[in-house]
């Protein structure tokens, strides 16, 4: 592994490990999302940031700011309450490392769901509960972006037992609340790709074993 990549592993693992001390001690639900799940269920992929959701009906954003603060993870914007009140995600940057951190503040039903499913993983030394692989597809294809989808179609791949139906049944829900119907057409075209006989020798990348430890329950 190249020195670089070396060092920014090492720096987003110092971050998330100050995290998870963080979220624990803030006491709500929580779980991490985004790109550091994405590899710690298995694809092999590359993130500068971090991103966790935490249970918006257990936290108040002040308690969750003031929580961050003591282990030593700044606001990265100026007013980032108000913005977080309606946004729904704290703006954050861990000082000693310099990576971004982004906390949303999960009040949806599938993402309730999502942090009572969530399970142990790794991401390097540091163990963290993480989203499970379905979830993520659930998010990834909300997101939307093309990054999103190519780590959605990855986890399809990896994962060919998600349940497809229960997936697709949440993007529906979730598209339908934020009135975007382009989602539900780029999750069915990945969807496609992703179950084509080929797509696993083609696209299927896992993590070293160090990596992805077998889950344990929370």
């Amino acid at each position: 592994m190249p020195k670089t990549r070396a060092r920014g592993d090492r720096l987003l693992e110092d971050a998330l490990d100050a995290l998870r001390l963080a979220l624990n001690e803030a006491g709500a639900p929580w779980m991490i999302i985004g790109g550091i799940a994405v590899i710690a269920r298995g694809v092999r992929r590359f993130t500068t940031d971090i991103d966790a959701a935490v249970r918006g009906d257990a936290i108040t954003i002040d308690r969750l700011m003031k929580t961050l603060r003591e282990h030593d993870i700044a606001m990265r914007i100026a007013d980032a309450a108000a913005f977080a009140r309606k946004n729904l995600v704290v703006l954050a940057r861990h000082g000693p490392t310099g990576v971004d951190l982004d906390v949303s503040l999960a009040w949806s039903s599938f993402e309730h769901e999502a942090l009572a499913a969530s399970t142990v993983a790794a991401f390097g030394r540091v163990q963290a509960p993480m989203s499970l692989p379905e979830d993520l597809v659930v998010f990834k294809a909300i997101a939307g972006r093309p990054r999103d989808l190519e780590d959605a179609e990855a986890l399809v791949v990896l994962y060919p037992r998600i349940d497809f139906a229960r997936v697709r049944e949440r993007v529906v829900d979730l598209v339908a609340l934020a009135e975007v119907p382009e989602l539900l057409t780029s999750f069915d075209a990945m969807m496609t790709r992703a179950r084509r006989p080929t797509a696993l020798a083609a696209r299927a990348k896992r993590r070293p074993k160090k990596r992805t430890p077998p889950a344990t329950k929370k």
